[in-house]
This record gives C-alpha cells, structure tokens and sequence, in this order.
C-alpha cells in the first residue's frame, strides 16, 4: 500500500506534465513495481489460510467476495476500456507503415490495404515503450496504446483491456488496430472490439467488418490466442437513428450471422463477447417491462440458441448507466433483485420445441422491420426533424450527461441544428419526451401495421420476441399525444400567433403578439416543423388504427403538465419582445437576444440583459467628486421588475416541468 500512495503522490496533475514531473513519475512507478504489485497472484494465495482461520460464517463470505473481486478484475475496481473512432487508427498505422497510405473506403484501394497490412502484421515487432516516448508520440491512437502497455507494465497485468473502436466499418481498421498493439508488445493484453450502432453497420457493413478481420490469419491467430472476440452494440445511437424496434432487429441479425462466420472459420472455440450498451430511458434501450424482459430484447433466446448450437460460449456484458442504472443497486435489497434477475437470465435453459413465430412465420416481421427503418431513416434526414429538436427542446432540460447537449454558435446562444446528429444521444432522446412525441419508440412502424393489420395482432399474441420488442411501441404510444406536439409545433408558426392578434380584445397585445411573430418570422423553423408533424402524425394515426383493441393513450395527468409548461413558454415570449431598444454592446442586439429568448436561452439571455439593465447604480456613484453632483437616476428597477425577473421565474417553473416530465416518462438517461 505505501508503494502505492507513493506512486499516486508522484502522479502528475491534470494537464500536460511537465518533463521533470513525468520523469520523476516513471521513476517512481519503477522503483516501486514490484512492491505495488501488478498481478492479484501474491494476494489470491493467502486466501485458503484466511478462510481456514476465518472465524464465522459472514467473514468467510466478506473474503469470499473479496477473492471473487480479484479474479474478476486483477487489481483494478472494474474492467478497463479505452476507446476511439476508427479514424484515429487508420492516421496512426499510416505513420508506421508507409504501404498503408489511403484509407479502406477506396474501392480501388481495398485489395491493396489489406494486403499491405498482412505484410505489415507480418514484419511487425514489438518497440519498447516509455514514459518518455509516450510523452513525445503524437498519434492519438498510438499513444493510447503507449498508455495500455505502461498500465500491463506497472499497474495490472493479470486482466485484458478492451480496446473500443467507434465508426468501424472496414475489418482493416481491426487489423490496424492489431498492427499497432503488436508494435507496443500489447497484442496479448488487449481485446479489439468494434461498436456497431448506426444503420449502416448494422445492416450491411457490420456482417463485412467481422469477415474482413478475419481472412487474416493474423487476426486469427490473435483471436485463437486470448481466446474471445469481442463485440460491442449501441442501443442508444442506433436507437436515435433508426429507431428502437428497427434496431434491435438489426442488431439481433448481426449476431446470428457472427455466429454463423466464427464457424464458417473455424473458430467455433472462442468465447464471444456480445457488450450491448444502452441507457436506461426506453429511447436508449432501457426495456419498460422490467429487467426479465430487458435482457431478453438485449439477448434473445433465438441468439443464444444460435450460439449452443456451434459450441460458442457467450458472455453476455450489458449496461446500467448513471444516476437511473445505479438506481436498481441502491440498496441490499433492490441490488440482491437485481442480480437475482441477472443470474435466472444466465442460467435460463435454451428455447425447445417450435421455434418463435416472428423466426418461423418471418415474413411480415421482417417487412415491419424494414419499413419502420425506412421511415425512421426519413424522418431523421427530413429538415424538419432537426429543427423541431432543436427549436427551443434542450432549454427544456437541465445538463444531461458529461458533455455538452450541442455545439454553441459563434456569436453565442444556441446553434441552429441542421441534423440530428448534432444533438448528442441523452438530451435526444430526452427532448422527444418533453415534446410529448418519443418517436424512436414507434416511429415508422404504422404503415406496415396498417396494412396487415390481422398478421399484427397475430405476432402480438403468439410471439414472446415480437410482442417484447412491440412494447416499446406500446409505451411510445402511452407517452405519446399528437395534440400536445400539436401545440409545440403551432407556437413555432408566426401564423398562430397573427391568428392571436386578430382575435385578442386585450388592449396592447396585438402589438406584442405581432412581436413575436415577426420574430419567429426571422427564425423560421415553423413551416419546417411543420412537415414533420404531418409526417409524424400519419404515421401515428395509422399505428393506433392497427393496434388491437383501444390504442394506448397518455395520461390526463402528463398532458396537463405539457398544457401548462406551454402557456409558461407563451409567457417567455410574450415578455422578450417587451424588451426595450437599446445600443449593440459587444456584439450583443436586442434581436439577437429576442431570438435566444424564443429559442428559451433564458438564463444566459436575461444575465446578458442584467448588464444592460442593471438593477442598481453602480456603486462609485455614492462617492464625493468635489463638485456639485449631476442628477442620479438609479438601476433600470422597471425592467428588472417588470421583464428580467418575471423570465428568470417563469423559466424555473418550466425547468421545473420538465423534471416531472421526465419522471413521468421514466428515465431518459
């Protein structure tokens, strides 16, 4: 233990070190290597005395859980992961291998590259690998690697890190990825995994990754050695991109073909690691119907038959993300439930007898599937999606995640967003909610119901897969009111609210009224928006028509909360265009800040305001100058009083809103 608070003392702060500071760093980590320990061994052999000598039944279990810890995890708290995009990779293994030059997506290239890269797996060596020489690398993706090799050198040993590559669409990036674990001596301490979530990995290039990987012998070879091959899917961007229902259809095909390639190469005797990450709102993956019917849409029994059948073992890792996933391990009894269900899912004896009727009978799931990722995919490049995501949805929340909901724009306030992809996967998912319309979860999905609508009942009843994946269109549905995005959609349209201003008897608001359309006018989101609703609620229409018996409708209660948080909005509004005229400072306008208002910037937009109109004199003005004073005139109170604190409070009550929202949609992390 004092080997290791010497070497977290010697740890350099956060930032880039200076050379003296990581000298002095690796010094220490040698020096006190061996007495740190970077294997669990020394450990695990005290432990058949401790547990000889242990004194009663519950220190006995405290040790046994202790061991048990260790071997899972060496010595380290959890599996390690690193990660980074496919990009990265192919920049590095170009710099180490000239032949590599060009990247996979050349069709004329491609035979070339991974010829090259056999050759260049072939030749390769390990390097010696120091603090210093990390310090100087400058290949993103070389020095991660830098970094795997000093943690199996002077921190843990005994366990693999995974190495998670986003964006993997060519095998050649597993083989780059490979090539420069060998370069660092790391080829064995490292398990490559590619992470499939958009559309295209899923349906097409996801089945080629695989297969491209593993022509190579090498790759082969390097798979017989660690003994697994590791894959990772993302419920969550797949889910914001094709939807939840098309993707887990996707997903479950990818597996079965990977299981259909390992025996095709022989290499039915490796352990397949199927890492499915989600969160824990239903638009990322998180099931609504409880945990049992969680991991079977994660991992469906048809999957796992698939893979008894060819003798792969499977190891199953799943997610449970921030404050909602920590949630089910809160206390000794929710955790003991929650592990409870995990273990009756592991050990659950294989599907026999007839095979489920969505796989036998196929058809019409299939064409379902199809379309609901045909029109998902439509709808997510229609312009009009973007724009009513992001009209004024991400001020609706409070900080969602560790990184920013969107990009900033150059003149400050929030970017216009031009595609859905500029919205991070949390705060997506989580505006679909507050709009009152979870598209991911049904979208797409009415078209095809409508059509054979008696197959759709049919699968409904008789099929545990296809009724499990039609729960989230179910829940869609109970969270779901097209009048409510109605009423967002309408308060982007200048025309409602020239419609307002001819029929208002209040004296003076025509004239705010008029305000504010005029201000939408220049912010023109309103017609697009409105396409997408027309889109949105034909679908819709036609789901509902198709579902058996009463459709699942929302609660009075949620569509209340929705009605009032949009005449708080109407507020907002009303009262930014009653702010005064006043002088451009520091590339700050009244219009610009009107439009930040409407888009519900309000906390950044009514600080901005407070300088211009601030609550009271400053306080150099109580100072004796020598002379007669000139008359003071004091703060701007009226506007203080009148407009900036009225939106500081009708904007908490909003925020306000939308925290009970979210708890009436579940979690939307």
């Amino acid at each position: 233990l004092a080997a290791v608070e010497a070497q977290l003392a010697a740890c350099p702060p956060a930032g880039t070190p200076s050379g003296e500071a990581a000298q002095a760093f690796a010094r220490t980590l040698l020096d006190g290597r061996e007495a740190a320990l970077t294997t669990p061994e020394p450990l695990l052999e005290l432990f058949p005395a401790a547990l000889a000598a242990a004194a009663d039944d519950q220190t006995r279990l405290a040790l046994c859980v202790a061991r048990a810890g260790l071997v899972a995890h060496g010595l380290s708290l959890a599996h390690t992961h690193v990660r980074l995009n496919a990009s990265q990779l192919h920049n590095a293994a170009r710099l180490r291998a000239p032949a590599l030059a060009g990247g996979p997506e050349d069709p004329a290239r491609r035979r070339h590259l991974f010829a090259a890269i056999d050759t260049a797996l072939e030749e390769a060596r390990a390097e010696p690998v120091d603090t210093g020489g990390l310090m100087a690398e400058r290949a993103s993706a070389a020095r991660l690697m830098m970094t795997v090799a000093q943690i199996t050198k002077h921190i843990d040993a005994s366990q693999p890190i995974r190495f998670l590559i986003a964006e993997t669409e060519s095998g050649f990036t597993l083989l780059a990825a490979l090539l420069l674990a060998k370069l660092a001596g790391v080829e064995e301490r490292i398990e490559i995994s590619p992470l499939f979530e958009t559309a295209e990995a899923l349906e097409q290039r996801g089945e080629r990754v695989v297969e491209e990987a593993l022509r190579s012998p090498h790759f082969r070879a390097y798979l017989r050695r660690v003994g697994r091959l590791c894959l990772q899917f993302g419920y969550s961007d797949s889910g914001r991109y094709i939807g939840q229902v098309a993707a887990t259809h996707l997903i479950e095909r990818l597996k079965l073909r990977v299981a259909d390639l390992l025996e095709r190469y022989d290499l039915s005797g490796l352990e397949v690691v199927l890492f499915d990450t989600h969160g824990e709102g239903l638009g990322r993956g998180g099931h609504p119907d409880g945990l049992d019917a969680r991991f079977d849409y994660l991992d469906p029994p048809a999957v796992r038959a698939a893979f008894a059948r060819r003798g792969i073992p499977v190891r199953l890792e799943t997610a449970f993300q921030g404050g909602d996933g920590y949630l089910l391990f809160g206390t000794p009894a929710l955790a003991q439930a929650t592990v409870a269900r995990i273990a009756e899912h592991a050990f659950a004896p294989l599907p026999e007898g007839e095979p489920d009727l969505v796989y036998a009978e196929g058809g019409f799931a299939a064409d379902l599937f199809a379309g609901a990722r045909a029109a998902f995919n439509g709808l997510v490049e229609d312009p009009g999606y973007a724009a009513m995501l992001g009209a004024f949805g991400p001020a609706l929340l409070d900080r969602t995640g560790s990184r920013p909901v969107r990009r900033q724009s150059d003149t400050g306030g929030p970017a216009t967003i031009r595609h859905p992809r500029e919205l991070r996967a949390i705060p997506n998912n989580a505006v679909l909610q507050q709009l009152g319309f979870p598209a991911n979860l049904m979208h797409g999905l009415g078209r095809g119901a409508a059509r054979e609508p008696e197959a759709f009942h049919e699968l409904l009843r008789r099929s545990p897969r296809f009724s499990n994946a039609m729960a989230f269109a179910r829940a869609g549905l109970e969270l779901s009111d097209a009048d409510v995005l109605r009423g967002y959609v309408a308060s982007l349209d200048p025309g409602t609210w020239l419609d307002r201003a001819a029929h208002t008897r209040r004296p003076g608001r025509p004239a705010a009224l008029l305000a504010v359309a005029r201000a939408l006018e220049e912010l023109a989101l309103g017609d697009a928006a409105r396409g997408v609703f027309r889109r949105l609620r034909a679908d819709d229409l036609a789901l509902r028509a198709a579902w058996p018996g009463t459709a699942p409708a929302m609660s009075d209660r949620l569509f209340a909360l929705h009605a009032l948080r949009l005449c708080l909005i109407h507020r907002i509004w009303l009262l930014a265009v009653a702010v005064p005229e006043f002088s451009p400072r520091h590339g700050i306008t009244r219009e610009g800040l009107v439009h930040r208002l409407l888009r519900l910037d309000v906390e950044d937009a009514v600080d901005l305001l407070d300088q211009v109109f601030p609550a009271a004199p400053p306080p150099e003005e109580a100072l004796d100058f020598f002379e007669p004073p000139s008359p003071r005139h004091g703060g701007y109170g009226r506007e203080q009083q009148e407009i900036l604190r009225p939106l500081r409070a009708a904007f908490a009550l909003v925020r306000e809103i939308s925290a009970v929202v979210s708890l009436e949609c579940g979690a939307f992390g």
